[in-house]
């Protein structure tokens, strides 16, 4: 269990280093030479990518949610207890912590970077979206961004998903969440990628994180209620063909008790 939770603690501090390090360059230090369209599609490469990397390289540990809404989403749909669930939640958000510590460590030695300015990859609503969203289209864009790609980790890793593919799919949908959902709210549909970034922002960032965590857990749940409503009934029939011994078991088995 507790390398479970290590790997969770790991994967989650990739994500934010290297996904978040890219959206500061490109909207921080405005790397990209000031284009929003180049800014957007770097970040969301960034996120698609490196999570895409993550499932390969501790999916067949943890699962790799590195994401408090996806290990929500398993929690409704009984892939893991409670207890675990929790301990996901606490690696995750640590990670996320450590990992935005990490970057900011790292750009402060740069003469350029000043942290109210240059930021961190923050998420936003208002005056720090890029089309200015007030809150409740916030909190709604979240919500739903964030229930397309937990139910697409859901289905891709359920039991009539492929595995050879899932990576695939759980890291080109997460791109595409990114490519739609920048320019609004910088996406977050991850709150424990929100939460490091603007606990070393502060300011306004932090007083508007709240959204970022709520939001992503309510998509998540939604997420969690769709998968069980639309496939229930082809995993609870999976589940029940793998308990059943197939016909050569049956054979032998009724071969013994003869």
């Amino acid at each position: 269990m507790s390398r479970k939770f290590a790997v969770e603690f790991l994967g989650t501090a990739i994500l934010v280093f290297f996904a978040v390090g890219v959206a500061t360059l490109m909207f921080g230090f405005k790397f990209a030479g000031g284009s929003v369209a180049a800014g957007v599609v770097a970040t969301a490469l960034a996120f698609g990518l490196t999570l895409l990397a993550l499932v390969y390289l501790i999916g067949p540990v943890s699962g790799c949610h590195v994401n408090p809404a996806v290990t929500m989403g398993a929690l409704l749909t009984g892939r893991i207890k409670v207890t675990e669930a929790v301990g996901y939640w606490i690696a995750q958000f640590a990670g996320g912590i450590v990992g935005a510590l990490a970057l900011w460590g790292t750009f402060s030695t740069s003469p350029l970077y000043h942290r109210t300015v240059t930021g961190l990859g923050t998420d936003g609503y208002g005056s720090k979206s890029m089309i200015h969203i007030g809150a409740g289209g916030a909190f709604i864009f979240e919500v739903i961004l964030t229930a397309i790609f937990v139910f697409v980790v859901l289905r891709v890793t359920s039991a009539t998903g492929n595995p050879a593919t899932a990576a695939i799919a759980i890291g080109l949908g997460l791109t595409v969440v990114h490519l739609v959902g920048i320019p609004v709210t910088g996406t977050s549909v991850n709150p424990a990628r929100s939460l490091g970034p603007a606990l070393v922002v502060g300011g306004t960032a932090l007083s508007q994180v709240w959204l970022f965590i709520v939001a992503p857990l309510a998509g998540g749940i939604l997420a969690a209620g769709l998968h069980r409503s639309l496939y229930r009934e082809v995993d609870a029939g999976l589940a029940a063909e793998a308990q059943q011994p197939g016909e050569d078991e049956a054979a032998a088995a009724a071969g013994a008790s003869g």
